[in-house]
Order: structure tokens, then sequence, then C-alpha cells
């Protein structure tokens, strides 16, 4: 699999950017509601900054590694959300121009979590007992996430033999982060024409819905 990135375009060094004051309110939101059990693997912190680094240099790097409280994030450690909430809305604002917009970041880096995931031990089991079929896949998805980070529920709902809604229940991603995420896991098996559509039901509750050929 490989990861679909924007063409980056030449560029001077990146200066510090504050976010835009609707983002800075959701940032504080999320965290707020964030307890010291809620944690996500390394390898998600790893992944932002790789994008980071493919998309808009070193310099656009080394300005998200500044805030950053590790200088090394080990894959399978699980680290705060807290901490990863603020890399992944920084990365976000910073590849924002080159992706097209906000939520397009989001959705490049959510699929850069899934192929990184599916890379993993975990991943490929699960892609192992999937047999290329996307239903089995998205069947093990709300077990697969349990593998990746401490907090949420998810379910999956099926509304016909190639549609469905995915249900995420306090978790603290926004929506276009885990459209890229689903869609990347259905890529992984080979599906076509898919369509990942989110709708927030409230800050931590999303629905998805699912169809594909």
């Amino acid at each position: 699999m490989e990861l679909r990135l924007p063409p980056r375009p030449p560029r001077a060094p990146v200066p510090p950017q504050p976010l835009s004051p609707d983002a800075s309110r959701e940032l504080r939101q999320r965290c707020a509601l964030a307890t010291p059990d809620d944690t996500a693997r390394g390898m998600f912190f790893r992944g932002v900054l790789e994008t980071v680094r493919r998309v808009g240099g070193a310099s656009m790097e080394q300005l998200c590694r500044q805030s950053l409280p590790e200088k090394r994030y080990i894959d399978f450690f699980s680290y705060p959300i807290t901490q990863f909430l603020p890399l992944a809305f920084q990365a976000a604002g910073l590849l924002s121009e080159s992706c097209g917009s906000l939520s397009a970041a989001h959705r490049l880096m959510g699929e850069k979590a899934t192929h990184d995931f599916l890379e993993s031990v975990a991943g490929r089991t699960m892609l192992m007992l999937a047999y290329d079929e996307p239903r089995l896949l998205l069947g093990q998805l709300p077990t697969g996430f349990l593998a990746a980070v401490s907090y949420g529920e998810r379910s999956m709902v099926w509304t016909g033999p190639r549609s469905g809604r995915f249900v995420m229940k306090r978790d603290f991603m926004p929506a276009p982060y885990h459209e890229g995420v689903l869609r990347a896991a259905l890529e992984a098996v080979g599906a076509r024409d898919i369509v990942v559509q989110g709708r927030e039901l409230g800050l931590l509750d999303t629905e998805f819905a699912l169809s594909w050929r």
C-alpha cells in the first residue's frame, strides 16, 4: 500500500502558525474530556511526523517536534492522547495548504495511521483473517482499535451486502481523520468505489456511512 501524498512545492522555512480560533477551541474541548488513562500508540505520533516531513519538509517536521514532550515515540508504547491531539491539530494546520483543506490534511494522517497499523503484527493478523473481504475486515475493526488506543467504543452496523455504519463513541479524533482511517482499511482489502462519510453525533461521537463494491 502506498500513501497518496500531495506534491510538495518548494518552500522557505515554515514559521510557527497559530491554530485558528475554531480549531483551538475544538482542541481544548477534546483535551478537556480526556483522562490519564486515554492513550494512543507511538506509531501514530511517528506517522504524523513522517507525513509532515514528506509533505512539508524537515523544517515543518521540526516545528511539530518542538511542542512534543518526548524526543522519540516507540511504536507500541502508549502515550497520552493529550500529547497526540495537539500534534495532530498542529500538523493538520500546517499541511492544510498543501492538502487543500484542514479536513483533507486530517484524512491524510488517518490514512497514514491505517497503513502503519496494518504493517504491524496485529495489523497483519487482521489482514490475514480478512481474506481480502471488506466485511470481514470491518467486522474486526472494533477489536482492532483496542490494540491501537485505550479509549472509546466502536461497532459495525450492516445496512447491505456492501454498506454499513461504523459507529464510534468517545473517540477523540475529528471525523475526517477517521474517514481516512476507514478508507485506507477498505482499500487494503481491495474494495473499490469507496464512499466514507462521517456524521458527528457529538464532540466525541461519530458515525460513518460506508459503501463499496
